[in-house]
């Protein structure tokens, strides 16, 4: 049985709570948090931009404790959750690292990119697992489009795009801090840098144009090139927080196979949840059909997916690549090169 230790209960930390209570090999056996109301079970008025609100949860099986380096201390513990605020996620990972504790951090690995390699260097010196939560993977959408691609479905892909779009968050002071969290590259867009580069390999080269704040990504439109002989299909992304009030949230995306296109698009509209284009797969033929998806309906299923793959990687000591700590980190770098490239007015930037 892998033993989690959660630190940080905000409404991440609550999903990720949420989720555990569905993993096989795998239980939460302690928490941290200085809020004594959360300690005792009592996380009512947590909420994020997903999910429902928290109410209270059941702690009287699990330690609850106040600092970090208890967390740490306790033997009940195989791996750290960390679920703090991005400018916290280094400090803690390194020290989790230092007792011997595997590490699962929410994305982004960090706010910037020497942070990043800090921790994947630390991680690698202890000889523990850094495991990075980006879960679009396993949001059921997504989940089809990596499995469709890796495994050839339909051909090869030929060519593909991407959106991820927001108004400014109002529903966390943390994400507020537009610099703390990395800007929109690092907190918003590199789930999408991520994804391509599970999909295609980590980019070569990129162009940008798109909208600074403070030096970081308010927004920005990228074409992403491959070294040779690598597949180098034409792959675009747009992604931000600049929309509108009540644009709150809109991801999607159109892949283009050899023997079919696949289309999604959905999000969140005027704080009603929209989905104008489910799942759609078009085949050469011009057959068109919504297949099944896997990957369970709850709100939290994909974090759960993501946990039960941080699980097994810790019982095989191999960190999944979905949950690479080094890819979390290269998709990070592909953000830092976009940066560069739309300071150079879009030119062509290496990775």
């Amino acid at each position: 049985m892998i033993r989690i230790g959660i630190v940080g209960l905000g409404f991440m930390g609550y999903t990720h709570f949420t989720a555990a209570q569905k993993l096989r090999g795998g239980k939460i056996t302690a928490v941290a948090s200085r809020d004594p109301k959360k300690r005792s079970g009592d996380w009512t008025g947590l909420r994020g931009n997903f999910g429902p609100p928290a109410g209270k949860v059941d702690l009287s099986k699990i330690s609850a404790h106040e600092s970090v380096d208890d967390l740490l201390a306790d033997p009940e513990v195989d791996l750290v959750d960390i679920c703090l605020p991005t400018k916290l996620h280094e400090e803690v990972a390194k020290k989790a690292a230092a007792a011997g504790k595997h590490v699962f951090v929410e994305k982004p690995i960090a706010p910037d990119l020497a942070a990043a390699d800090r921790m994947v260097k630390a991680c690698e010196k202890a000889g523990v697992l850094l495991m990075v939560g980006h879960v679009l993977p396993y949001v059921p959408e997504f989940r089809y489009l990596h499995e469709a691609t890796e495994k050839k479905k339909y051909g090869k892909l030929r060519a593909a795009h991407f959106a991820r779009v927001i108004c400014p968050p109002a529903w966390s002071d943390d994400v507020q801090d537009f610099s703390a969290v990395g800007g929109w590259g690092a907190d918003l867009h590199v789930h999408d840098t991520h994804f391509i580069s599970l999909l295609c390999g980590v980019p070569h080269k990129v162009f940008s144009r798109g909208v600074l704040r403070e030096g970081l990504i308010e927004h920005v439109q990228t074409e992403y090139v491959w070294k040779a002989p690598a597949p180098n299909p034409p792959v675009g992304c747009v992604a931000g927080g600049i929309a509108s009030k009540g644009h709150d949230f809109r991801h999607g995306f159109e892949a283009h196979f050899e023997k079919a296109t696949i289309l999604f698009s959905g999000g969140t509209l005027a704080g009603e949840p929209e989905e104008d284009r489910p799942l759609t797969v078009i085949s050469q033929g011009g057959q068109v059909r919504q297949p099944s998806l896997k990957g369970g309906d709850e709100w939290f299923s994909p974090f759960a997916a993501e946990l039960q793959a941080a699980v097994k990687g810790v019982k095989e000591h191999a960190a999944p690549r979905v949950l690479s700590g080094a890819l979390a980190r290269d998709a990070l770098k592909v953000v830092a090169a976009e940066t560069k490239s739309v300071k150079a007015g879009g030119k062509l930037t290496t990775v």
